[in-house]
């Protein structure tokens, strides 16, 4: 979920075309939970399954988006989380709490037969993700000739050094913690962007991405990157959830801007309550130095246009003629292989 910075930071809209021939290192568990929360049954909440109650909303999302990503002219590099510090913990079993009782409260509201509206947001809210479904994915990219990352730990940590970097143009998350890891970019939207209904009208509106650049977030502000990382450890982060009680983002930035160093600034806000987290100082060091992979290879390799059909087609039961059209695409806009993944001249 990360950090609620959204009422203080504004982005910039902006099109896909703006990124042709650029690279963007997509948020990868970000990313796969949006489609599998999106794409499901409006009646039922089910999420698109095959025949053996296997889950593939977010194949379907992961090829059909990073196809359309292609056809914009985008180089798409997805970066996975890797093993999650200690203080993430809370965090994922109070995760795992809210999807366990939302999926609870699907089954009662399906057999109570409530309104198709309130079965689909319980629904959405019991989303999970698992590591088959990550394998899966990932094999999808490797066929599908999209070049992938396993980070050491946090995803958005290694995309951020990546972006530094110059590696990639841009981190891609609905997530802000990139900034915070300090992306010199973050477009967030990017996967989602096009016609959506709001939940509680019905209605459809425009989701476009938008560039946040950490040039101008930190002068429009008035901080530095270290007092951003401040701020967001009293609003609350995976690391340290809920931070301090009675600390909302207007509150956090006002707190930093009087009090400037980490000792004042804690000092301050811990006149309303007690802080609850990791050390400060070790909290504070693991957003300005994560850890990160610096060997990396992420050149994109040929399309196995066959071992891609087989997999969707054979395996998870997708519709012969959707994934062919797919195929059709992405075979005009990356280098084929044979079955063996060599490649055909």
């Amino acid at each position: 979920m990360g950090v609620p910075l959204a009422g203080l930071i504004k982005g910039t809209p902006i099109v896909l075309e703006e990124m042709k021939g650029k690279r963007i290192a997509i948020d990868a568990f970000n990313t796969f939970y949006q489609f599998l929360t999106v794409i499901r049954d409006r009646m039922t909440g089910l999420p698109l399954m095959d025949s053996k109650g296997r889950v593939t909303s977010h194949l379907s999302g992961l090829l059909y988006r990073t196809t359309n990503l292609l056809e914009a002219g985008i180089r798409p590099i997805y970066v996975f989380d890797g093993k999650p510090p200690a203080w993430k913990h809370a965090t994922l079993a109070e995760r795992h709490e809210t999807r366990r009782a939302a999926g609870e409260a699907w089954k009662e509201l399906s057999e109570a037969g409530a309104p198709s509206e309130e079965i689909l947001k319980a629904a959405k809210m019991s989303t999970r993700l698992n590591d088959e479904m990550i394998r899966h994915g990932q094999e999808l990219l490797a066929l599908m000739g999209i070049p992938w990352i396993q980070a050491p730990s946090e995803g958005e940590a290694q995309a951020a050094w990546m972006c530094s970097e110059g590696m990639v143009w841009s981190v891609a998350s609905q997530d802000w913690d990139s900034i915070l890891f300090g992306s010199p970019r973050l477009v967030r939207n990017l996967t989602i962007a096009g016609k959506r209904r709001v939940p509680s009208t019905g209605a459809m509106h425009d989701v476009v991405p938008e560039l946040i650049e950490l040039k101008k977030v930190l002068p429009a502000l008035e901080l530095t990157r270290e007092q951003l990382v401040a701020m967001a450890m009293l609003i609350g982060t995976d690391f340290n959830p809920g931070g301090i009680r009675g600390i909302g983002p207007k509150g956090a930035l006002k707190i930093v801007k009087e009090e400037r160093t980490l000792e004042r600034i804690l000092a301050k806000a811990e006149e309303k309550s007690k802080w609850n987290g990791p050390e400060p100082k070790e909290l504070l060091e693991f957003f300005l130095n994560p850890p990160h992979e610096k060997d990396l290879k992420i050149e994109p390799s040929a399309l196995q246009s066959g071992k891609l059909r087989k997999m969707l087609v054979d395996d998870f039961e997708f519709g012969a003629e959707r994934i062919d059209k797919a195929i059709t695409t992405l075979e005009k806009l990356q280098p084929r292989a044979d079955g063996l993944g060599k490649w055909v001249k």
